[in-house]
């Protein structure tokens, strides 16, 4: 995903002679002509590994008699998978607005359901205060998150819109895993809402336009911060310590 947004900052998403999946540069397009192609040359090759590798998580869950819903989360990361392929094709033969927002959609799904994945895979009987580290951890890269947001204190180039997406992929990862972890009914609303805020904002962070949005975000990612600190102070305290789910570890 990272490599993505570097690819559309850079503006090499039009490079390739908008071909796909052939670019501009040796062997009849099967190699890029010049550092522009090679990043979005470069970027098809990572996405078509990446492909693979959740191939491999899903043949592996299921070789190692995984919980039925790790099996399900991998699975259906790799039903989207021929979704995200074909709005890759269309956002470099098109560039529509809709198309590219579709496809980081698509992408961040991908991305949640795997966290999911790992969270579950991971998670323990006792896993309430890894859920609160969690919280706190997303709490906390929301704050530099909003400092580098998009057009608010720094002009959203490359590197900026990359470490801004780096640090919200941090944070949505670690909310997701402290709603898996926590226990407890308000502490884990809490962090699905704070979750779902920065799903939100990794969806639509490329399309921020105006400084109302910019301000929006930052009061967005507040919120984030509010909840993630909030859910981790409740999840410490004996009034909220009932389970809001069955959170058996194998729930085949």
């Amino acid at each position: 995903m990272l490599l993505g947004v570097f690819t559309a900052a850079e503006g090499a998403g039009l490079t390739c002679a908008q071909r796909w999946p052939l670019c501009d540069g040796a062997l009849a397009g099967l190699l890029p002509a010049n550092y522009l192609s090679f990043v979005e040359w470069f970027h098809r090759l990572v996405a078509g590994t990446t492909g693979l590798v959740v191939l491999g998580t899903v043949v592996q869950a299921w070789r190692t008699g995984q919980s039925r819903r790790i099996r399900y989360a991998v699975m259906a990361a790799l039903a989207i998978l021929p979704v995200q392929v074909t709005l890759g094709m269309l956002t470099v033969t098109t560039y529509e607005w809709l198309v590219l927002v579709a496809h980081f959609t698509t992408a961040t799904a991908i991305f949640g359901l795997l966290a999911l994945a790992a969270a579950w895979a991971y998670q323990t009987t006792d896993a309430a205060p890894s859920g609160r580290y969690a919280a706190l951890a997303g709490s906390a890269l929301a704050v530099p998150a909003a400092v580098v947001s998009p057009r608010l204190l720094f002009a959203f180039g490359s590197a900026v819109q990359v470490t801004y997406y780096t640090l919200l992929l941090g944070a949505f990862a670690a909310l997701l895993a402290a709603t898996v972890w926590l226990r407890g009914q308000r502490a884990t609303t809490l962090t699905g809402v704070a979750a779902a805020l920065v799903a939100g904002l990794l969806v639509l962070g490329r399309q921020n336009y105006s400084q109302t949005v910019a301000v929006g975000t930052v009061v967005a990612l507040a919120v984030v911060v509010g909840c993630g600190l909030l859910a981790a102070r409740t999840a410490g305290s004996k009034r909220d310590d009932t389970p809001p789910r069955d959170i058996r570890l194998d729930s085949r």
